[in-house]
């Protein structure tokens, strides 16, 4: 008798065991696409880099507030940056809303609204890291400065 229980015993456990796993594996999203949602939350981006001005480097920093939408759309709700030393702060754009694209590869596109005095829009390639918890972001377009850095996911 002592024999069947503890071999039930042990196949209980085994069973148990088994079925945890089952269920971990079915929470893990690692192999799903990217897609417009994985950004959803507030972000803190943080960069630095250089501004070309005439032949010569200008250092330039930033920290910023990014709030996606999930939808492809984001507002900016705080920023400050230094460039060359010169700190602005900005208070969030009453302009419409930036937008977003994200491939199914996990690379996007990002472009903010123009702020004022600017007449084009400011752009950035970025890849998608860590189930969209990380963000890498590189500014592109004419005239773009040596700029990158990364998002992180504050809150959903």
């Amino acid at each position: 008798m002592k024999q069947y229980i503890g071999k039930f015993v042990v196949a209980a456990a085994m069973v148990l065991a088994v079925s945890g796993v089952a269920r971990a594996h079915d929470d893990d999203d690692e192999g799903k696409p990217c897609s417009l949602s994985t950004l959803h939350g507030l972000y803190v981006f943080t960069a630095s880099g250089f501004n070309i001005v005439g032949s010569g480097p200008q250092p330039k920093a930033i920290v910023e507030l990014i709030q996606f939408d999930g939808r492809g759309a984001l507002t900016v709700p705080a920023v400050t940056v230094s460039i060359n030393g010169v700190i602005m702060r900005a208070p969030p754009p009453s302009s419409p809303p930036s937008t977003y694209s994200v491939g199914s590869d996990c690379t996007g596109v990002l472009q903010f609204t123009p702020p004022p005095g600017f007449t084009a829009p400011i752009t950035y390639d970025f890849f998608v890291g860590f189930k969209g918890s990380q963000i890498q972001m590189i500014q592109t377009g004419p005239g773009s400065p040596v700029f990158q850095g990364t998002a992180e996911r504050l809150s959903r």
